[in-house]
C-alpha cells in the first residue's frame, strides 16, 4: 500500500468516526517546545548530525500542524519508523531498560519499543493531538506464526476511551486498527492522565506515581525543552 493509498484509507476511517473532532479531522495546540533549547540540547549532545534529524523534526511539526489528522498519524509514525534503528536497549544506550527522550532518541538515531512510542506520543501532542486520545501500550507481541511472544511497546490513538485503537507501531508499519493485529495482547496502557489495566474503562493508577521509568523520562524532556 502507498502512502497515499494509506492516508486514503486512514482518513477515510478518521472522517467516519471524529465527530467529536470534526469533519477535517483538525485540533487544538498541543505542547509548545522551546527550540532554541532543544537545538542547544542536541548540538551540545550529538553535534551536527544531531541537529540536522532535529531539524527535520521541527519540519515535520510545521508541514504536519497544517494538516489532517490522518497526515499527522502517518507523517510522524512514518518518520520515527524512518530514521531510528531498532536496537535492544543494552546495545543502544548500556542499559537492561532505558526509556530515552525524543531528543536522545533522534540524537543516537537508535531505540528500541518504548523509544518509538514516547517519541511518536511526544510528537502527536505537539502537533496538538489530544493527551485523552492517545497511549502508550504495553503488549505481549507474538513472534512469526509461532507461540513465543516477547514485550513489547506500541502508540495508540482511541476515537473514544473503549474505541478499537489505531496501533503506530515500529514493527508493522501500516497503521493497523488493534483488532486486527492478531499477534498483540494488551496488557497494560497509559498516558499522561492516567494507566489502564486489562480492559478496564477507568484509570487505575497515576502513571508518574507508579511507573518510575515513565517519570523519569518526563523530567528529562522537561529540562531539555520540550514542554511536558
Amino acid at each position: 500500500m502507498t502512502r497515499r493509498q494509506s492516508l486514503r484509507l486512514l482518513g477515510g476511517v478518521l472522517c467516519l468516526s471524529l465527530w467529536g473532532i470534526g469533519s477535517a479531522g483538525r485540533v487544538e495546540a498541543g505542547l509548545q517546545p522551546d527550540r532554541a533549547r532543544l537545538r542547544q540540547t542536541m548540538q551540545r549532545a550529538y553535534g551536527q548530525k544531531g541537529l540536522a534529524v532535529l531539524e527535520q523534526w521541527f519540519q515535520l511539526l510545521d508541514q504536519a500542524g497544517q494538516g489532517s489528522l490522518a497526515e499527522k498519524l502517518t507523517y510522524t509514525n512514518d518518520f520515527f519508523n524512518r530514521q531510528v534503528l531498532w536496537v535492544e536497549d543494552p546495545e543502544a544506550w548500556g542499559q537492561e531498560d532505558y526509556w530515552a527522550t525524543p531528543l536522545e532518541t533522534m540524537g543516537h538515531g537508535q531505540g528500541d519499543c518504548e523509544d518509538y512510542a514516547i517519541a511518536k506520543y511526544i510528537t502527536l501532542l505537539t502537533l496538538g493531538v489530544p493527551m485523552d486520545k492517545l497511549r502508550m501500550i504495553y503488549v505481549r507481541a507474538r513472534l512469526g506464526r509461532s507461540n513465543i511472544s516477547q514485550a513489547h511497546m506500541v502508540l495508540g490513538f482511541y476515537v473514544k476511551p473503549t474505541s478499537d485503537p489505531l496501533i503506530l507501531d515500529n514493527i508493522i508499519s501500516e497503521i493497523q486498527p488493534g483488532s486486527q493485529r492478531h499477534d498483540l495482547t494488551p496488557v497494560f496502557s497509559f498516558n499522561g492522565q492516567g494507566l489502564w489495566t486489562g480492559g478496564a474503562s477507568q484509570s487505575q493508577a497515576n502513571p508518574v506515581n507508579r511507573l518510575s521509568r515513565w517519570r523519569n523520562v518526563l523530567s528529562r524532556m522537561q529540562a531539555q525543552g520540550f514542554g511536558v
